[in-house]
């Protein structure tokens, strides 16, 4: 079964992505912050991480950034889920080594579309 870890600091966002991911077939692991998620990617090496950007302690850029500079995590691909659109946060993100950046609110099947694209899943 393929790992997706969701981190995020609102408790709904993960509640969402993980009933979504689950229902696909993916096992999810969670953290509300970029501290744990980085330790969990390190201890569990999930299959795609997806990242709020704006989380308290260390927020999802930063966290993107250590688990890109990181040999063990480097080639785990990341998507960056959040608030901010703007082209110079986009950018942003992809300076950190995001794969992928999507924008809250988000669809779910949006979202579950990209993590199959990802990790070459075919929909049920």
């Amino acid at each position: 079964m393929r790992k997706v870890l969701i981190a995020d600091d609102e408790r709904n966002i993960r509640n969402i992505l993980d009933f979504s991911l689950h229902a696909e077939g993916f096992d999810v692991l969670s953290a509300n912050n970029g501290e744990d998620a980085f330790t969990l990617a390190v201890s569990e090496l999930p299959d795609l991480i997806i990242l709020d950007v704006m989380m308290p302690g260390q927020g999802g850029i930063n966290t993107c950034r250590q688990i890109k500079a990181d040999v063990r995590t480097a080639d785990i691909p990341v998507i960056l889920l959040t608030a901010r659109g703007s082209r110079a946060d986009r950018e942003l993100g992809a300076k950190a080594g995001a794969d992928e950046y999507i924008t809250k609110p988000f669809s779910p099947q949006k979202v579950i579309n990209v993590v199959q694209n990802f990790l070459g899943v075919v929909s049920k």
